[in-house]
């Protein structure tokens, strides 16, 4: 049996994003997230939300300016909050633990274009999940690159770029983000 090009793209592999299905997702969500940033009821604006991504806990709020490419590939925990301008490009999927808190204008991108311009040229593109754990604070302006995986009470400092991934207990920011705090149980900073 052959895969969808929705199977293929989900898996990480190289697809074909002009396919008529994934083109159809795409056309379906912009014109629900016109209706769902319009919106002033929080609660109905969430509850339109949750309705297109894949899973979410009960706990789920984000503020307007949504943007995300199709939402079956999102997989947020309990106790999630966004801030305004949340882009969620999700041709892999972007799991989130349970307790995110993530600042204005951050982003998680999924996609990978290839190096090799023929290949760009040919429309073939690729993705590579992203994968957080719990209790993680993202500051307002990071980017979340293709393939990040952070562990547990990660802190990600405003503006950073995160290129690569981190475990557990870590303050990172930079760009490229790097670790500049080690922490200990209860959220301290321990000394150098």
């Amino acid at each position: 049996m052959m895969k969808t090009q929705r199977e293929i793209m989900t898996a990480g592999e190289a697809y074909q994003q002009f396919d008529p299905e994934l083109i159809a997702r795409r056309t379906q969500i912009r014109k629900a997230l016109i209706a769902i940033n319009q919106e002033d009821d929080n609660e109905v604006r969430n509850a339109k939300v949750k309705a297109l991504f894949a899973d979410t806990g009960e706990h789920f709020f984000v503020e307007g300016g949504l943007e995300f490419d199709y939402g079956f590939n999102i997989h947020i925990g309990d106790h999630f909050y966004a801030n305004y301008h949340l882009t969620l490009l999700d041709t892999c999927p972007i799991t989130i633990g349970s307790h995110c808190y993530v600042g204005p204008d951050v982003g998680f991108y999924t996609p990978v274009h290839p190096l090799s311009a023929k290949l760009r040229d040919a429309d073939v593109e690729l993705g590579k999940p992203i994968t957080l754990g719990d209790s993680i604070w993202i500051g307002g302006h990071a980017s979340i690159l293709p393939g990040v995986t952070l562990g547990d009470r990660v802190v990600v400092g405003a503006g950073s770029v995160v290129t690569k991934s981190f475990g557990s207990d870590v303050v990172i920011a930079g760009n490229p983000a790097r670790i500049i705090h080690h922490l200990d149980a209860d959220g301290n900073v321990i000394p150098d």
